[in-house]
């Protein structure tokens, strides 16, 4: 697969601690199977021809490549972390989520504008190298800005900035809604914070960094 470089987004400091972990034996895993998903856009219907009275055919949109200035994704790599377990990283090491107010039959990111900026989507400009995740779990949706975001079984995935350094998963169970996501898709949920973490506010207007401590926000 094609592995393409772009600039890295420098992650924001501010954090939530995990404090605990399940008890051994703990199986929270999603019990539901999603279908994989294509990465190619679906070709277009034939249409049968138009009366003429009809309404002109509406035009898809097109995908958009990612602004020069964002991330991209240009790896997947299933791994196993001490005490979390299994998990999917990106190519710098930083730790995928995903969201269940997302949905994944059909694939749909419901995380944007203030919440994207706190979760920033995996997005791709065409086929990540995967390592330890399986072709066939791994495909793409259209956001509403027209970039596409990567899934793992039909699930959009996302980094936290507050996530300090790879490999780190501060985001584990934010808001009861943000797990980290395993190779197939599904919510690891071996190791789970004490109590209900909130997530780090976004980053001030112009800045890079977020505003530090637990915030009220609902993602």
């Amino acid at each position: 697969m094609a592995h393409h470089k772009r600039t890295i987004v420098i992650v924001a400091s501010a954090m939530v601690a995990l404090t605990a972990c399940a008890p051994a034996g703990y199986n929270g895993a999603n019990s539901s199977a999603a279908e994989p998903v294509a990465v190619a856009a679906a070709e277009p219907t034939a249409a049968a021809e138009p009366e003429a009275s009809a309404a002109p055919e509406e035009k898809p949109v097109a995908d958009k490549a990612p602004p020069a200035n964002v991330k991209i994704t240009d790896e997947l790599v299933g791994k196993k972390l001490p005490r979390m377990g299994r998990v999917v990283t990106d190519q710098d090491g930083w730790v995928l989520y995903r969201f269940d107010k997302d949905s994944d039959d059909p694939p749909q990111s419901n995380c944007v504008d203030k919440c994207a900026e706190v979760w920033p989507p995996s997005l791709t400009d065409g086929n990540p190298k995967l390592r330890g995740v399986s072709d066939d779990k791994v495909g793409t949706i259209t956001r509403q800005d027209g970039t596409r975001q990567l899934t793992i079984g039909g699930w959009p995935v996302y980094r936290y900035i507050g996530d300090k350094k790879p490999g780190q998963w501060k985001g584990q169970g934010v808001g009861g809604t943000w797990f980290v996501v395993d190779p197939n898709g599904k919510k690891n949920l071996t190791c789970l914070p004490t109590g209900t973490p909130k997530a780090v506010a976004p980053p001030a207007a112009g800045s890079s960094n977020s505003s530090g401590g637990g915030s009220d926000y609902s993602y």
